[in-house]
């Protein structure tokens, strides 16, 4: 069922795919869980999911903002090349994967809990952050971490890194600079969910970044 108010869709959902792909319209509210490739290429809208969401959440989106009141699947942001997603809650594996920036593009993915294996696979620009809320005593983050990043940044925040992090990126504490990067983006979070900033912000970051001296492209990039 779809109805309209004002400029915003209302949608209620229970696992249809696809919604708001391509989209560049008003905004859209979903109440229930979407299906697979919500926003997929999404072009400059807004979507609210009021619910968790399943697979592939943003795929290849290029502008616009989806905001997910819940927890989401696998490949959220998979190879997104613009806009934010911000997820208040868990995502699964393999988020961010292929993100890339580009011109006047600029992807973010916020996750608010955990995330699972492969977090930033080849990653090649943008921002990837994950806030831990809620985990306690291990790192909020899978295995395989950033295997193969080649570019971009991703954010921890933690006091437990994992311990099978490869070669190709360098791990440091996150700078007072690096932190003041970030805060719009926490600020925008914490906006979107109720969260209080200062005590997100007060904890320990990570961020990692790819080691020049060993760049992945070289695998499979000739020159």
């Amino acid at each position: 069922m779809i109805k309209t108010i004002n400029t915003i869709s209302t949608i209620k959902c229970l696992g249809e795919r696809y919604i708001g792909c391509g989209y560049s319209g008003p905004d859209l509210i979903l109440e229930g869980t979407p299906g697979n490739a919500m926003g997929a290429y999404l072009n400059g809208a807004n979507i609210f999911v009021y619910g968790n969401a399943q697979d592939q959440t943003g795929d290849t989106m290029n502008e616009g903002t989806i905001v997910i009141h819940g927890s989401t699947g696998d490949a959220v942001g998979y190879s997104m090349r613009g806009g934010a997603i911000y997820v208040r809650d868990n995502a699964g594996c393999r988020a961010g994967i292929h993100m890339k920036a580009a011109a006047d593009k600029f992807p973010v993915l916020v996750i608010g809990g955990r995330c699972g294996s492969f977090l930033g696979e080849y990653q090649a620009g943008g921002i990837l952050i994950v806030l831990g809320l809620g985990v306690e005593g291990k790192s909020p983050v899978g295995d395989f971490c950033g295997t193969g990043m080649h570019g971009g940044r991703i954010f921890i925040r933690t006091d437990f890194l994992p311990d099978d992090l490869p070669p190709q990126v360098v791990v440091n504490r996150a700078r007072p600079d690096d932190l003041e990067e970030i805060a719009p983006y926490i600020e925008t979070y914490c906006g979107h969910f109720g969260m209080d900033k200062e005590a997100i912000m007060s904890r320990n970051f990570y961020v990692l970044t790819p080691n020049t001296k060993n760049p992945y492209k070289q695998l499979y990039c000739s020159n």
